[in-house]
């Protein structure tokens, strides 16, 4: 629990008994590797602060998986814009490795929300900070060449090189399997 007060607190901070409070209602969850949490057309009932493991959000189109997002400690995961609106997932969410997870369920989450201010005003800068992400990562998409791309992600993540399959990391650089495992053997990281 420390680690999330931690991690929320450098979102924004908030007066330490409300965010106690908060907190009370996050619950431990556990689940083995390529476990699916939320499918298609299933709404995400509940908000993850990932402390243990590697999870993958993506979609399908015909045989193809298309890597959306990888979470990690310390991140959220889930299906933001079904948990958040309530709306079915488009994709998938899905454990990689065994996982470890503290939850809060979306009725939850409102009521607390509602109730503190503080609170509200955490995941607005948390929503925020999500877009903006999102917003580079179609920028490095668009803009950048593979190479750029590769060299980019395994700055900022060279741990998931160990954890997760090339095939996984390829998708999600929009790199074709082939063309990333040259770059694993020609770039040097």
């Amino acid at each position: 629990m420390i680690n999330l007060k931690t991690f929320l607190n450098q979102i924004h901070q908030v007066d330490d008994d409300i965010l106690n409070k908060y907190l009370e209602y996050w619950q431990e969850y556990h689940l083995p590797k390529k476990t699916t949490m939320t499918a298609p057309g299933e709404m995400e009932k509940h908000w993850y602060f990932v402390t243990k493991g590697v999870q993958k959000s993506f979609y399908l189109t015909g045989d193809k998986t298309h890597v959306i997002a990888f979470t990690y400690n310390p991140s959220f995961s889930g299906i933001p814009e079904s948990f958040f609106q309530q709306k079915p997932s488009k994709y998938y969410l899905e454990t990689i490795t065994e996982s470890s997870f503290l939850r809060i369920p979306f009725q939850k989450h409102q009521e607390l929300m509602q109730e503190y201010r503080p609170i509200e005003t955490l995941f607005r800068v948390a929503i925020e900070k999500i877009l903006f992400g999102l917003l580079d990562r179609y920028y490095e998409l668009m803009a950048l060449d593979i190479e750029t791309r590769f060299k980019n992600f395994t700055a900022r993540s060279p741990h998931l090189l160990q954890m997760v399959s090339q095939k996984d990391l390829a998708s999600y650089l929009r790199i074709d399997p082939t063309n990333f495992s040259k770059l694993m053997n020609s770039v040097r990281i």
